[in-house]
């Protein structure tokens, strides 16, 4: 099985890009909002943590949005909580998926959460910084302090470019971005 690990940064169209392999995708974000919903022992260690705010089970995001502009520095408590169970998730999908011959990892802090290992495949895909702050304006929860906080979190655009084996540049246009996955995926099929 090949690991495919897609880099980027915010609203780069990592997860756009991860969908075009047509092939089994890690997705961290859909992940989150899974063990929001179902699992109640995340759940009960953010209502430990944050009592006042997190009341509720399924946890609602919006909450965590309300703990985060209380409190920027609690993205850190945050994600000490949620991480390691959106790790084990991505142990199971590997198993599960080890007899394929690709999948894809679409993590936003693969490389800040120390989870890439050797064999994996590094994409990075590259886009406009301008046009995806503008595309990251138009999304319906997006909040500036919370996006320079995770802007924190993450390690240097031109370092993740470094170690990238590969490179996509995301235009926004389905079909240049179908065209360049395309060629990457077969690039890597025929390693």
């Amino acid at each position: 099985m090949k690991v495919i690990a897609v880099l980027g940064d915010i609203g780069s169209g990592k997860s756009f890009v991860a969908k075009k392999f047509n092939c089994p995708v890690f997705n961290a974000d859909e992940e989150v909002s899974i063990i929001y919903n179902k699992n109640y022992l995340c759940f009960r260690k953010l209502n430990k943590e944050f009592p006042q705010i997190v009341k509720k089970f399924p946890i609602d995001k919006n909450e965590l949005i309300r703990v985060l502009i209380k409190n920027t520095k609690n993205l850190k408590r945050i994600i000490k909580i949620v991480h390691p169970l959106v790790r084990i998730e991505m142990h199971k999908f590997l198993n599960k998926n080890r007899k394929k011959k690709l999948v894809v990892l679409d993590i936003p802090l693969l490389l800040e959460n120390k989870l890439n290992k050797k064999n994996f495949i590094l994409l990075f895909i590259n886009a406009n910084a301008k046009k995806v702050k503008f595309r990251l304006k138009k999304r319906k929860n997006f909040n500036e302090k919370i996006y320079k906080e995770l802007k924190k979190l993450q390690i240097s655009l031109k370092i993740k470019k470094k170690l990238a084996n590969f490179e996509i540049y995301n235009d926004f246009k389905m079909k240049n971005t179908f065209e360049n996955v395309k060629s990457i995926k077969n690039k890597i099929l025929q390693r």
